[in-house]
Formats: structure tokens, C-alpha cells, sequence
């Protein structure tokens, strides 16, 4: 039965167990989204700018500043999560958290071939993660002409506190998908358990496929509703005889 696909039999398995499907995907959609509302935390996120220029100068044309400072983001970006930035930080804040956690909760990228660099903070305290987006690039700037002797580093946006902040994760809509597929699979595996262990013979086609021995005969289902329907006078001469065409009966 099992050793070629037959679609027929896996459409049968699917809607025979379509309920306990259902019930599984229902619960896992139901079960995620009750973890995601009630015990998952939101985190917030704030993001600074800032902007690598360098101040022109006669002896060096503008396409050799641009090449350069395109040249230092890459290493501006090392810097910004480095001890050397964040443990100021730390300290400027008065974090209880070390520079490990600290680390995790920020990015540093920018887009190609642009000198503007995107420092986002996520953070459960929405509040917490605008202050150290803030100080953050504020520090930064004012530590690199020691640690690089270069000053080419402009904050360009500040984090702003918002009235209403939304929050990036965790993200509803995606764990109830998430949710969804996972209880289509399980619920499918499971459909597809049931049938494999379930090896009665419940159709002609099943002595084929299980004991494959050929189909000589079949002995029809006795139904009352048919006999009712023969008359009473073929009904008495038959009973006479023992019975009926569709098997022995009495009243």
C-alpha cells in the first residue's frame, strides 16, 4: 500500500482524519497565539543616524574623501559595538546589563556605497532604547577623533520618543503563520500515522493491496429498507422456500 504514491489513497487518508486535522491546526494557531500575547514581552526598537564626512580639504580632491570614508564605515561599524564604545555607555547610563547583552541588542549597517550609518537599539523598555540609541552616537562621535584621529563623524538624527511606539517583536501576524503551517504538518503527519498503522481491510481494493490474492466474489449487504419493498405475495411464496434472494428472514 505504501511502497508507490497513490494520490487517491492520500486524498482518502486526508479526508477521512480531516477533522483531527483541523482540531490540530486549530489548537496550534490558538496556542501560539495565546504565547505570543500573553507570555512573550514586546521589544521596541529606536534607530540614530550618523553621517561619515570628511571636511574637505585643497589638498585632497572630494572623490578621495568619498573613497576613504566609504573605505571607514566598515570599521566604524566594528567600532561602534566595540568595548571601547559601549562600556562608556554603560557606564554613561548606569546599565546593570553587561557588554555581551548590550551587544545583542544592537545593529549597525548602512546601505551601499552611502555614508550614512543606521545604529538601531532594540530593547524591551522603549524609553531604555531610545536613550541608548542616543548615547550610543553621541559617543561615538566624540571618541573617534581619539581613536582613529580622524573627525569625520556627524550625528545626522536623534532617536525621538513616540506617543504611541509599536513595538518590532514580537510580530503577531507572522507567529500565527508560523502556527498555522506548523499545525498543517503535524496535523498531516498524524493523518498519515493513523492510516499506516492502521492496517483492517475495510474495501475489496485492500485484500488486493494486503494479502494479494485475487477477488472471486462478493456477498452483498443485507438491507432491510430493500426487502420491505417486495411484495407480500413473493415475500410468503419465498419464505416458504427458506428465504429470500437476499438472505434468510423472518419476522
Amino acid at each position: 500500500m505504501w511502497g508507490t504514491i497513490d494520490f487517491q489513497q492520500i486524498y482518502r487518508a486526508l479526508v477521512k482524519r480531516i477533522l483531527i486535522i483541523l482540531s490540530i491546526v486549530i489548537v496550534s494557531v490558538g496556542l501560539t497565539g495565546f504565547i505570543t500575547l500573553f507570555f512573550m514581552k514586546p521589544v521596541y526598537e529606536a534607530e540614530t543616524q550618523i553621517l561619515i564626512n570628511s571636511k574637505s580639504n585643497s589638498e585632497v580632491n572630494a572623490s578621495d574623501l568619498l573613497e576613504r570614508d566609504l573605505k571607514l564605515i566598515n570599521t566604524y561599524n566594528v567600532i561602534i559595538k566595540s568595548p571601547a564604545i559601549l562600556d562608556l555607555v554603560i557606564k554613561e547610563l548606569e546599565l546593570e546589563s553587561d557588554y555581551e547583552t548590550l551587544t545583542k541588542q544592537i545593529s549597525v549597517s548602512h546601505a551601499e556605497n552611502s555614508k550614512v550609518v543606521n545604529i538601531k537599539v532594540q530593547h524591551k523598555n522603549y524609553e531604555l532604547a531610545v536613550e541608548l540609541a542616543n548615547t550610543i552616537s553621541k559617543i561615538f562621535s566624540s571618541q573617534i577623533p581619539t581613536i582613529m584621529s580622524v573627525d569625520n563623524v556627524n550625528i545626522l538624527t536623534e532617536a525621538d520618543i513616540s506617543a504611541n511606539p509599536h513595538p518590532v517583536k514580537p510580530n503577531i501576524l507572522l507567529n500565527l503563520v508560523i502556527g498555522l503551517v506548523v499545525g498543517i504538518l503535524v496535523g498531516i503527519g498524524i493523518a498519515y500515522l493513523l492510516e499506516f498503522l492502521d492496517t483492517t481491510i475495510k474495501r475489496e481494493k485492500d485484500i488486493e493491496d494486503y494479502l494479494e490474492l485475487p477477488i472471486i466474489g462478493v456477498i452483498s449487504t443485507y438491507r432491510k429498507e430493500i426487502d420491505n419493498k417486495i411484495p407480500d405475495t413473493l415475500r410468503k411464496k419465498r419464505r416458504r422456500r427458506g428465504g429470500t434472494k437476499y438472505g434468510k428472514y423472518s419476522k
